[in-house]
């Protein structure tokens, strides 16, 4: 028996880990291994830095939203501006999805990733070159919400191109793991741009509109951001090649028609939904949660809050690994029912105990916002996976990045739904709805779609119960 039969034989049954560690790192650029973990490392980066990029607006405008400003605006116009600010890029990202997703499925994934990268990078270099109000007034509020616009779709439609290759370049056996690793840019990038905010914070000034922080302390992190898209770019042009599923696969012209078509347009849906409750759930614990946590709820000072979001996010990242695996093991379609479960039930008592704990139970809201950010954010891991198991190759990048992104939409009026239910019960506790609510529909969007972590992704029969 050859050394490739050999690890044929034993690839089933593996230890996921280990498999990682014992990829060959020297040999043929070439090798169906190498492209696949070039491949894995691009669509990694890309989602870091999607995710870094995501934030930079809650965390890192915060404390110099005044620089953008008038001084007359009060606490409510501060809150709309800043709103705009983190709603801008989240629009952006299905119109980008849509445009990128129909070229990655024409043209190609690895050229797609390129040309959204590069947008990306310069339309955040020129955030951090924008003059402030005192300048030229309520222009520079609109300029920076529509670069923030135009960086939205460039990101939207990196993961639309970068993550398809890479599911395409995996092992089967590995996709689950692959699917883990890739989703690890989340947490990271989160706590990237945390720390990296913190450390500023600590080092200069930050009280008041000509303080360096809100000057151009604020800045540092945007110029970051645009040095990893385009550092991001340069990776995809230098070491990642095309996906050999996509260039043997007979392409069409028009991607979307395909994705309207009877069997593709029911997995759509049933993606949609399911995408649907994940953006839901998410809301009250990535925008929602900071604010309950300081002043405004439990009491916490900003540093404890920033810091025990870092803590909590760096917990997060070697579980959606653990997470992902799992569902290579147990299947995708019942590892989402399980978390669905966990998320109504554990997450939302979490939630409530959170928001109606003091400040001098510091010890356990810490430890029940780590289980809560757990429970809610660890089943994304699997979703790279499972998105792009669902779509045959002629429309996966179309298939992918518009049900991944088009989804965002609905959720992202959480604070106007939040209002409406203050009409009935505390505010603090509103999130909890929508927390249940977002985890039906994963639920239902589990139950309704079939198991994919066998599937062949070159091969359209992609349906398996």
């Amino acid at each position: 028996m050859t050394t490739e039969d050999q690890r044929s034989a034993s690839a089933g049954t593996e230890d996921y880990a280990q498999a990682w560690r014992d990829t060959p790192r020297d040999g043929d650029p070439s090798s169906s291994n190498t492209k696949a973990r070039k491949a894995l490392f691009g669509a990694w980066l890309g989602f870091f830095v999607d995710l870094f990029d995501i934030y930079l607006p809650i965390v890192v405008m915060a404390p110099a939203i005044g620089y953008f400003v008038s001084d007359d605006l009060g606490t409510t116009g501060k809150a709309i501006v800043s709103g705009a600010m983190f709603a801008a890029t989240l629009v952006g990202r299905p119109i980008g999805a849509a445009i990128f997703g129909w070229i990655a499925d024409t043209v190609g994934r690895k050229r797609t990733t390129m040309i959204a990268m590069t947008g990306a990078g310069i339309a955040t270099f020129l955030i951090a070159l924008l003059p402030g109000y005192s300048q030229i007034g309520v222009t520079s509020v609109i300029l920076f919400v529509a670069l923030r616009f135009l960086a939205g779709g460039f990101l939207g439609g990196e993961y639309t191109g970068a993550n398809p290759l890479a599911m395409e370049a995996a092992p089967p056996h590995k996709r689950g793991l692959y699917s883990g690793l890739i989703n690890t840019g989340f947490p990271l990038g989160y706590a990237a741009a945390s720390i990296i905010t913190l450390v500023l914070l600590l080092n200069m000034p930050s009280d008041g509109n000509d303080s360096a922080y809100a000057q151009w302390g604020w800045r540092i992190p945007f110029v970051i951001g645009a040095l990893l898209s385009l550092g991001s770019a340069w990776y995809f042009h230098k070491s990642v090649t095309e996906s050999d599923v996509f260039t043997k696969t007979e392409r069409t012209m028009s991607p979307f028609r395909e994705l309207l078509q009877r069997d593709n347009a029911k997995r759509f849906l049933q993606v949609f939904v399911l995408m649907n409750g994940f953006w839901l759930a998410l809301q009250p614990v990535a925008a929602s949660l900071p604010a309950l946590l300081g002043s405004d709820g439990v009491g916490l000072s900003s540093t404890s809050v920033t810091l025990t979001l870092i803590i909590a996010y760096l917990i997060l990242t070697p579980i959606d690994v653990g997470a992902a695996v799992v569902s290579q093991r147990i299947g995708r379609r019942r590892f989402l029912i399980i978390a669905a479960s966990a998320m109504a039930v554990a997450g939302t008592a979490l939630f409530l105990s959170i928001v109606r704990s003091e400040a001098d139970d510091l010890t356990w809201v810490v430890f029940a916002t780590i289980l809560l950010v757990i429970v809610v954010i660890c089943p994304w891991a699997v979703l790279p996976a499972y998105i792009n198991e669902r779509f045959p190759t002629s429309v996966r990048a179309s298939g992918y990045g518009l049900a991944y992104s088009l989804a965002v939409v609905i959720p992202s009026f959480y604070a106007f739904y939040q209002a409406g239910l203050a009409n009935f019960m505390a505010f603090d506790d509103t999130g909890a709805v929508l927390l249940v609510v977002g985890s039906l529909l994963v639920l239902a969007g589990a139950l309704f779609g079939p198991e994919t972590r066998n599937v062949d992704l070159e091969s359209k029969g992609l349906d398996q119960h």
